[in-house]
Parts: structure tokens; sequence; C-alpha cells
């Protein structure tokens, strides 16, 4: 076991976005003096072979970095987590469902209201670009107490109180 558990931080190579999220990743884990690798996946053979080397690093907790590749791949991403028993969080609601242990995402029902009213908005003459941009405002907390329970890990009831859903 490691003085500080060992977390990995699953990022796409070809999402220029995965560079930011990984170095603001490293920026929060230095200020804790918390250990962090980084992973590259950029499809499945990818993805088989980051959780093989997840395993052989003895890696003690993995976060999914939000991309569209890991979005079409997230029930397999969440039980590929739960079948090499890594504990997990995810960028979806359905990561959680597939045997992930937490999902923390902005909330994809109120994404898509979001957007009805903006296209409304549109559809009554308003201009796109003189539409301000909108960050998601409301996001989701999922735990999956199966999969606590099978990693034999404990949620402090404070965590399950927030949570906006509890799986069991």
């Amino acid at each position: 076991m490691h003085d500080h558990a060992a977390v990995a931080l699953l990022i796409n190579p070809e999402n220029p976005l995965g560079e930011v999220e990984s170095k603001a990743t490293e920026v929060a884990s230095l200020a804790i003096s918390q250990q962090l690798d980084v992973f590259n996946a950029r499809n499945e053979i990818e993805l088989l072979a980051v959780f093989a080397a997840l395993k052989q690093k003895r890696m003690d907790a993995l976060i999914i970095s939000t991309d569209n590749f890991f979005y079409t791949q997230i029930r397999w991403l969440g039980a590929l987590s739960a079948w090499h028993a890594i504990p997990a969080i995810g960028p979806l609601r359905e990561f959680a469902v597939a045997g992930g242990l937490v999902s923390y995402a902005a909330s994809i029902p109120e994404v898509f209201r979001q957007a009805g009213v903006y296209v409304g908005r549109i559809l009554r003459g308003a201009k796109a670009a003189d539409l301000p941009v909108q960050q998601p405002s409301k996001f989701e907390l999922v735990i999956n107490l199966k999969t606590a329970k099978a990693l034999g890990l404990t949620i402090p009831q404070s965590l399950l109180a927030t949570a906006d859903e509890v799986i069991e």
C-alpha cells in the first residue's frame, strides 16, 4: 500500500481539452501532495491496455475525463472499472449505473432543456451570436453503493446525503 493513494487520470490525447483537464488535475494533485499518473486512450484497444496498466501499477483510483469518445464507451468503462475492482469516477450517470463507483456530471436533461430554450429564442428572432454562452448549472452526483460494497469501501453518510441518486 502507498502512503497516499495512487490516482490515475484517463484522458484522450486527441481531445484538446484533455490536456487542459490533465494540467488542472496535476495542479490540484500537487496542492494536496497526491500522486497522479496520467493515462491516454483514444480507442477501445488502448482502453483495455490502460486497465491492464492500472492493475499492474496498483493504482488506487481512476478519474475518467470528459471526452466524446469516453461518452460512447461509458457503460463499458463502468463495467471495466467494476471488473478490475478500481474505484472510479466518470463523467455521466450511465457510468455509475454500469458499475462505476461514482459519476459527477452536468445533468444531461437540464443541458437539453437549456438548448431547447435557446432554440425557442432563435425561432422567435434572436440572433444566436447575441445569446450568451451558458455553462451547465445543475450537476448530478450518482453513487453506486453496490460497487462500493464490492470494493470494500464505506461511503460517508454525509456524501450519500448530498447524492442526487444512490444505486443500491
